[in-house]
């Protein structure tokens, strides 16, 4: 059975879907969940699973215009495993997601990018 969790936003927690069988993952909207380790520790062991096996494309969504430091280092771990397991015949996109005005947003997603090594990091402001 593929692995699937969608769950609405809330006041401190974004949009999440993630899709196994499509290879797909979506963030969108604010987090700053005070335990935001334990909100996406089910994404994570997903993650970690997924990602060491042959998975061919994986894409990531990241559309959230607000986090706090406890989400900054979630999506930072996030990342540097889905830029590790992108070689060989496995890739991973990911596109950040933000707006024009969201200049914080913007910076993130170019601080990220600077430490993505092997994965295709697309910063799309619109």
């Amino acid at each position: 059975m593929a692995f699937f969790v969608e769950r609405e936003r809330t006041s401190s927690t974004p949009y999440t879907l993630v899709d196994e069988s499509k290879g797909y993952m979506r963030l969108e909207g604010k987090c700053f969940h005070e335990r935001v380790a334990f909100l996406f520790r089910d994404v994570n062991e997903f993650l970690a699973e997924y990602l060491a096996g042959d998975f061919g494309l994986f894409v990531f969504d990241c559309a959230i215009d607000y986090f706090n430091s406890s989400t900054t280092k979630l999506l930072h771990n996030m990342l540097m495993q889905m830029d590790k397991y992108s070689v060989g015949g496995n890739k991973v996109v990911i596109n950040w997601l933000t707006t024009h005005d969201n200049d914080i947003m913007i910076e993130c997603g170019e601080d990220f990018k600077e430490d993505i090594h092997n994965l295709e990091f697309n910063l799309v402001i619109k």
